[in-house]
């Protein structure tokens, strides 16, 4: 039996997310094995030779080949499986456009999330700092509000559905999910609702946060 491509990682990390949902669009068989968190295993050695940063996900190829940080893993698939194009346009501008969303995800969108989420998720009530969240969850909002003006006229962030959307969606299902105001931003909650009738989205990402 050949060999499968193995993901390291948790599968409630945002990260090790996004790479599940495309292996699942490419249909492509894995194995996943559980890393990061309280299931450690990122500190060992065997673990460091392979992903020096103590981060999920890892992806590590039949061939023997390893990869770490979740966008560069998307594209690196994309680029080498069968039906990847499909997920990662070659024309120079739409491919800019989508790696543009991707940058941007890391950039300015990573952090507010992140504060909320850990806070009201993975910290205990009596320690959490909501003066913070406060500010993130403003923060977001504020970002969420460009991705809304980006999908007018569209349906997914960089027009045609792609790794962009794999990579903001994650965050996506938070923001919806986790328990803070929200404004109305219809073109965004009619992206979400797109996103969650795909199967691999469904089964993945939109998930019980934890």
């Amino acid at each position: 039996m050949p060999k499968l491509l193995t993901v390291w990682g948790r599968a409630n990390s945002v990260n090790v997310m996004k790479v599940l949902w495309l292996l699942d669009e490419l249909a492509l068989p894995f194995d996943r094995i559980d890393a990061g968190g309280a299931f450690g295993r990122t500190g060992d050695p065997d673990y460091a030779a392979m992903n020096p940063n103590a981060t999920v996900p890892t992806l590590v190829m039949p061939h023997g080949y390893t990869l770490w940080e979740s966008h560069s893993i998307l594209r690196y698939l994309c680029r080498t499986q069968p039906g990847g194009n499909g997920f990662y346009p070659e024309a120079p501008e739409a491919r800019a456009d989508v790696e543009r969303w991707m940058d941007w995800t890391l950039a300015s969108l990573n952090d507010p999330l992140r504060v909320i989420f850990w806070t009201l998720v993975r910290t205990p009530e009596a320690e959490r700092d909501m003066q913070a969240v406060a500010r993130a969850r403003d923060a977001a909002e504020r970002l969420w509000q460009i991705v809304e003006a980006q999908l007018e006229g569209r349906d997914h962030i960089a027009g045609g559905f792609s790794i962009a959307d794999m990579a903001l969606g994650g965050f996506l299902h938070r923001w919806f999910a986790l328990p803070i105001e929200r404004a109305e931003l219809p073109r965004l909650r009619g992206w979400y609702d797109r996103l969650l009738a795909r199967p691999p989205y469904a089964k993945h990402v939109a998930v019980p946060l934890s």
